[in-house]
């Protein structure tokens, strides 16, 4: 995979998550029980899909094994504390709080762990990004002053548990792991942890057909295909980057709802929509080049990036 196809990957990734909402109304289920089995159902499938990968291209002993069962646990971590959030603030300030921040956890881990700092390029697209995403969410109505504390916390708790998987996810392959079984090994462990809130939350939607299909369909195609597309676009692509990237999802569910749903968009949440494409563009354009410098003779060196 080219540079330039790991940011396509990103988007289309987040494309199929934008997708999710939409699809979700079909079922018939809680918001929480209909996640709970889109990872279950999805993890288990990038987790049989790594253990084939794996016989057939067996990895060396990279030392990322504590990292990938803590990055396991984050994945199912963030659903829950996103789902928390939504019941205690609503589901536009949680959705703006927990995927806003997302992509600022991002670029601050992967600064502190990989000493890899984030270009003044990057902080304004994604400035843009983030701002366009919460005007687009919100309608321009603002008013976070009745949020609650707690439900906001949460939010801001689940946006760095999805930048620490995204973190982790992208050191591993950094550092020689198949993508598909480092998405495996995190999503797989995930859907073991979140079995028993399957349980717990009811599973009978799943007997009707309508359920079925639906649950079917986030977890093969919101989930194990958008994540595996996701950490093909990591192999090339800097988290930090990745994860504004991402922040097209709420871009897709927007449109969505206004082509599917029959739902409505004020002209402030159209703005928003504008500013968020607008970052996402700067953010996916590729580096300038560097123009070759004039050295002294007898000097010259070699040099490689070091960006993964």
């Amino acid at each position: 995979m080219n540079s330039r196809s790991g940011p396509l990957a990103v988007v289309a990734a987040a494309v199929l998550w934008g997708t999710a909402g939409t699809v979700g109304t079909l079922a018939s289920a809680g918001s929480v029980s209909l996640a709970a089995a889109r990872l279950v159902l999805g993890g288990a499938l990038l987790g049989a899909l790594a253990l084939v990968t794996h016989r057939r291209t067996p990895v060396g002993n990279v030392p990322m094994r504590r990292p990938l069962v803590l990055g396991a646990v984050a994945v199912a971590a963030y659903q829950l504390c996103f789902f928390a959030a939504v019941g205690r603030t609503g589901v536009a300030i949680g959705t703006v709080v927990a995927i806003g921040s997302g992509p600022v956890f991002t670029g601050l881990l992967s600064w502190i762990v990989g000493r890899e700092r984030p270009s003044g390029r990057w902080a304004l697209a994604t400035a843009a990004a983030v701002a366009g995403c919460a005007v687009l969410v919100t309608g321009g109505g603002g008013g976070v002053g009745g949020a609650d504390a707690g439900g906001v916390a949460l939010a801001l708790l689940g946006g760095l548990l999805y930048a620490f998987y995204a973190v982790v996810a992208a050191r591993a392959i950094g550092r020689g792991m198949e993508s598909g079984i480092v998405m495996g090994v995190l999503f797989g462990g995930a859907a073991v942890l979140m079995l028993p809130v399957l349980v717990l939350t009811g599973p009978a939607w799943l007997a009707r057909p309508g359920g079925l299909l639906t649950a079917l369909y986030l977890g093969c195609a919101t989930t194990a295909l958008a994540y595996l597309l996701y950490g093909r676009g990591l192999r090339t692509t800097p988290v930090a980057t990745a994860a504004t990237l991402a922040l097209a999802e709420p871009a897709v569910a927007a449109l969505l709802g206004v082509v599917a749903l029959r739902e409505h968009l004020s002209p402030v949440s159209w703005a928003g929509l504008a500013l968020l494409a607008l970052g996402l563009v700067v953010v996916a354009l590729p580096a300038r080049a560097r123009g070759p410098r004039t050295v002294a003779p007898g000097t010259e060196r070699t040099a490689a990036g070091s960006r993964q």
